[in-house]
């Protein structure tokens, strides 16, 4: 028989660890459904606890539960947890033929999940709602995202997603080098010919954080994040509107996450992590900024410098002279209408000049 006092889940759940560490040196009986190292309570209290000090009887987890329903291979599956998270998370995930086992947050959160992969062109995509797994309530209904109409849906339920894409639907692509008309922007953005190489010579590695430097738009920050989950950044922007701006395309990508800082350089680098890759996209020869930058990055990190402007350009010669690293020309030039015919249309050239700090 188990004896002791009962304490609810707190809310918010960040509180609980704080609440399960104080109570250290006391047996303590921790109790949580599913498979607590699968998107649960045991990886979270592990983070602060040792191994040696806990005992981990698991159950089945919600994902593995949901597959076995639908016959799903989980290898071949993404497993993704919006709950308590905002359902823009899933947006990079949504090709056709995909399936997505989703956690959701409460009875209403397959409702908004189909809505919203309705209004992104997924219309189509067969939604499985799976409430209390395991459990003698247990049941799965099905309906097309775009014609949902499931009600009285339990709290604790998880969601299969079968994607199909209707003509047209947003499709985030796997490579760097997006479409520009996917991004909001007033003109300032990194074209995707000149981002597609950007990306390359910033080399996100696992866990690194970049500084996006006059973020414009944010895309270098917004496509860094979508590499890898594990990745993080900040977006450094003067302009109030285009701050807002990047906020709102962080959302449509599904990296809500990306850090925005509205502020000007220098300044507005005091106080934020180191980075391990910064990107400077312009503003480079205003004073201090890549000073600054130099300074703060970390030991190995790099630093993309990207110019239009010949006070710009002279800069990074400058800097290419003194400290080394490459220093490479890009020229893009795209067929358009010349008249009755068709001729090269040339764009900025851009200087980029790409250095690692030992």
């Amino acid at each position: 028989m188990i004896r002791g006092q009962a304490k609810q889940w707190p809310s918010p759940f960040s509180l609980a660890v704080g609440e399960v560490i104080g109570m250290r040196g006391r047996q303590v009986c921790v109790l949580a459904s599913g498979d607590p190292f699968f998107y649960g309570v045991g990886s979270t209290i592990a983070a602060h606890v040792s191994p040696d000090e806990t005992w981990v009887i698991p159950a089945p987890s919600a994902f593995s539960l949901a597959a076995a329903r639908m016959g799903w291979a989980i290898p071949e599956t993404i497993l993704l947890s919006v709950h308590g998270r905002v359902l823009d998370r899933i947006r990079p995930h949504l090709h056709s033929g995909a399936r997505i086992l989703a956690l959701t947050s409460d009875a209403d959160g397959p409702a908004a999940l189909a809505q919203l992969l309705a209004d992104l062109g997924f219309g189509q995509s067969q939604v499985t709602v799976l409430e209390a797994l395991g459990g003698t309530h247990e049941r799965a209904r099905t309906a097309r995202a775009g014609w949902f109409d499931l009600t009285g849906i339990a709290a604790l339920n998880t969601v299969a997603i079968d994607v199909a894409a209707d003509p047209g639907a947003r499709i985030l692509a796997y490579t760097p080098g997006l479409a520009d008309d996917l991004f909001e922007h007033d003109g300032q953005i990194t074209k995707r010919e000149i981002r597609a190489v950007t990306l390359s010579a910033l080399a996100p590695k696992r866990g690194e954080l970049l500084w996006d430097v006059g973020a414009g738009s944010g895309s270098v920050a917004i496509e860094w994040m979508l590499a890898d989950p594990s990745l993080r950044a900040g977006a450094i922007e003067a302009r109030a509107t285009a701050a807002a701006r990047i906020c709102r395309n962080a959302a449509a990508f599904g990296v809500p996450d990306l850090s925005v800082v509205e502020g000007s350089a220098p300044e507005a680098l005091a106080g934020l992590d180191a980075p391990d890759a910064i990107f400077l996209g312009g503003g480079a020869s205003a004073d201090g900024v890549l000073e600054t930058c130099i300074g703060t990055l970390r030991s190995g990190g790099r630093l993309v410098a990207n110019a239009v402007t010949l006070e710009t350009e002279s800069e990074l010669i400058a800097q290419h002279a003194t400290r080394g690293g490459t220093l490479t020309r890009i020229a893009v030039s795209r067929a358009d209408r010349v008249g009755t015919k068709t001729g090269w249309r040339s764009a900025m050239p851009v200087t980029q000049w790409i250095w690692e700090k030992s």
